[in-house]
């Protein structure tokens, strides 16, 4: 299975943006939204599932989530230590979080703790 295997699907309710192949879930980054100070797409962690590993579906979901913040134009605000990772590697498509929106996602995942 190769990346253009992979269809991405966005699961706003549950807060997951799913790699698909073969008919099964082979990644997702989990992420919320948050409200205030702006709006933000928050990655919170990012799964692959290990017999596909190594195979640029992380990259991928951490792409479109990205696609999926600037077409709505709202910012991703990263915890998901994969995402910042990407973001660094990818500053054409991952626009740096504001410093506040990073501080206000932190604290909206402290009052939610069942959450993630």
């Amino acid at each position: 299975m190769s990346d253009s295997d992979i269809e991405i699907r966005d699961d706003r309710a549950a807060g997951r943006l799913e790699a698909v192949g073969g008919g099964e879930v082979v990644g997702r980054i989990e992420y919320f939204v948050l409200a205030s100070p702006e709006g933000a797409l928050v990655p919170v962690h990012t799964i692959v599932e290990p017999a596909h590993e190594g195979k640029g579906i992380a990259g991928s979901l951490a792409r479109e989530l990205y696609a999926t913040a600037e077409r709505e134009g709202i910012a991703v605000a990263p915890l998901c230590p994969y995402v910042v990772k990407w973001a660094e590697r990818h500053p054409d498509q991952a626009p740096a979080a504001d410093p506040e929106l990073l501080r206000a996602a932190k604290d909206w995942l402290a009052e939610h703790p069942g959450r993630f």
